[in-house]
């Protein structure tokens, strides 16, 4: 089954752009300039499009502009629009239970307490999506979640972040055509 739809999840606007909650949106950021997509306000989609070929196969990269926690509106709006399945979604976010620098891909499961995977398991009515996880660590202090994701991460961290995008970029192909055991495995052992 073929990737159709690459979604970055995180905040719109100046304010969030550098936040690590917003390593969705760098991430599908970084895919269009690689495939030379340009992203375009759509408003029916509550978002941003861009389309891209990846390995021979029109793929739709989304940012939608409807906040972290309601991520799902605009995910389901191109779903069905485009008649995309669920098992042909990927959306790339962060993970504060992966260490800055890897990257982890998976099929279905829960939310983790992400509210943007939270919302977008509502809005599908169902799990069934492969998700890009990227890792930004924890705080010590439970309590300063919030805090820690809506702010910049340091440089050290940042740089881990751009590396472990890098090894996304390399793998999409692979992830795009299905092949996700074969990109988990080359992101496991470099």
């Amino acid at each position: 089954m073929a990737i159709k739809l690459i979604v970055g999840l995180g905040n719109p606007g100046k304010d969030y752009q550098l936040h690590r909650h917003n390593v969705g949106f760098w991430f599908i950021d970084a895919l269009a300039r690689l495939y030379s997509g340009s992203f375009k306000k759509e408003p029916k989609f509550f978002g941003e499009l861009a389309q891209i070929i990846i390995a021979g196969t029109k793929t739709y990269l989304l940012k939608p502009n409807t906040y972290m926690n309601h991520s799902g509106r605009s995910i389901q709006s191109v779903a069905k629009f485009y008649q995309i399945n669920v098992d042909e979604i990927l959306v790339a976010h962060d993970d504060l239970d992966i260490p800055p620098g890897t990257i982890k891909i998976k099929l279905s499961g829960g939310h983790g307490g992400h509210n943007g995977i939270k919302d977008t398991i509502k809005a599908l009515s169902g799990n069934d999506f492969y998700r890009l996880r990227i890792g930004i660590g924890r705080p010590d202090d439970k309590s300063k979640i919030v805090d820690f994701v809506l702010h910049p991460a340091n440089k050290s961290e940042e740089g881990h972040i751009q590396d472990a995008l890098l090894d996304a970029l390399n793998v999409i192909e692979q992830v795009s055509q299905g092949e996700t055991a074969q990109a988990m495995k080359t992101l496991h052992t470099k």
